[in-house]
């Protein structure tokens, strides 16, 4: 399995088997790193440009081959075991769900001597994480959340739902007296 810089399991052997489409790639299959980044990497923008900013990889999507690749889950739930976010706005309370890094730059492709430092990362759930770092668990272990997420985050839907409730201005006003 693979392992972060300190040695930790990150809960996949490839990650690659988890990355999906580029953050930098546009709806027309064109590289938008080249454009909006070139001063960080002159000889690959120039590349693209030449090429009218196509993307390198997108056509046969064989991520790990281009230097610039990044991909970022968006999708807020807990990819292990599904638990979905429940964010309260204006509360300082932590999340349900944490970014894991399924990749990290320094690590070195069996095949070439350069360096990664592609950014592939999912959501888990904070109990998931835990799992996943500190034991022999898997991402794609097939488990249901943990009981004390699923209290955590009923008990957030709860106060939704409070916050969310009507009350009447007289209902207010005779509840202050």
């Amino acid at each position: 399995m693979e392992k972060t810089p300190s040695g930790t399991s990150v809960g996949v052997d490839d990650p690659y088997e988890y990355a999906g489409l580029c953050d930098h790639l546009t709806d027309e299959g064109r590289c938008r790193y080249a454009f909006e980044y070139a001063e960080h990497d002159p000889e690959f923008a120039r590349e693209r440009r030449e090429d009218e900013y196509r993307c390198p990889v997108a056509e046969d999507a064989d991520w790990a081959d281009c230097r610039h690749y990044r991909c970022r889950n968006r999708d807020r739930e807990c990819v292990r075991c599904g638990l979905e976010e429940r964010r309260m706005a204006h509360s300082d309370e932590r999340p349900l769900l944490e970014e894991h890094h399924l990749s990290y730059s320094g690590e070195l492709r069996s095949d070439e001597d350069a360096e990664l430092s592609h950014e592939i990362t999912v959501y888990l759930c904070r109990w998931c994480h835990a799992k996943i770092h500190d034991s022999w668990a898997r991402i794609d272990d097939d488990v249901n959340p943990d009981p004390e997420a699923l209290a955590e985050a009923e008990g957030r839907r709860s106060k939704e739902q409070a916050e969310a409730a009507f009350e009447s201005a007289a209902e207010r006003f005779d509840r202050e007296e």
